[in-house]
């Protein structure tokens, strides 16, 4: 299962608990099942984790591949323009190609780092996304969980007392 789907059923078992009695913020609700719970989430990010390393890992692959690619044409474009200038008939025309080529390779190369940065940021925003609405979730289990605890505290004098529940 997806950790967004996890986050979503933890917040919906939140959001079905049981009211503490005289109180609108605290709620009850099965510990064990809540740890389970939050185990299988911690369980399955270091997958989401793995999965983002792989994106980046991609990114760098696409960066290394346009760079190559850019030099590669920048190469050509050079040895072109060279090769064209030493032919004394047409010095000239060959300056004006060999500029012209090193010129597009350049205006290519830009285009494909701009390309990838895109991709990247995109593929970056998503995954930041993720893990800020899963770090504000576990942030809100962990506050509710502290909430219960004080609750308890505040019943340790009255131990022997039944439960109002």
């Amino acid at each position: 299962m997806d950790p967004l789907d996890r986050i979503d059923e933890l917040i919906e078992i939140v959001q079905d608990a049981r009211s503490v009695p005289m109180s609108r913020t605290n709620f009850m609700f099965d510990r064990a099942e809540m740890i389970e719970r939050l185990e299988e989430l911690r369980a399955e990010l270091p997958s989401e984790l793995r999965k983002a390393a792989a994106v980046l890992d991609e990114r760098d692959r696409i960066v290394d591949a346009g760079r190559r690619e850019a030099d590669r044409i920048i190469s050509e474009g050079e040895a072109e323009h060279t090769r064209l200038v030493s032919v004394n008939e047409i010095t000239v025309s060959a300056e004006h190609e060999g500029s012209r080529i090193i010129a597009e390779a350049r205006t290519e190369a830009q285009r494909l780092r701009e390309e990838v940065d895109d991709y990247v940021d995109t593929a970056l925003a998503n995954f930041e996304q993720f893990l800020t609405r899963a770090l504000a979730s576990i942030e809100r289990g962990r506050d509710k969980m502290h909430a219960l605890r004080e609750i308890g505290n505040f019943q340790g004098e009255d131990a022997e007392r039944p439960l109002p529940f």
